[in-house]
């Protein structure tokens, strides 16, 4: 599951409620979501454990994790 496929599913307040928890502005994490920049390792494994496992580290960043 990509980012933009699990914000579908959450309540409006979401996306800024994770960017929060992340330690990111809301910039940088719609950044994230649209796919304008790559999260970091460190970041990936963060959105994987907030997500509990629904979006992937290797989706993410599949060049970092296989």
């Amino acid at each position: 599951m990509t980012l933009v496929e699990y914000f579908k599913t959450e309540p409006r307040g979401a996306k800024s409620e994770m960017a929060q928890y992340l330690g990111i502005s809301n910039t940088w994490m719609s950044l994230l979501i649209s796919g304008k920049k790559l999260a970091s390792a460190q970041l990936c494994k963060k959105i994987e454990k907030v997500t509990r496992g629904r979006v992937k580290r290797k989706v993410l960043r599949p060049d970092l994790f296989m």
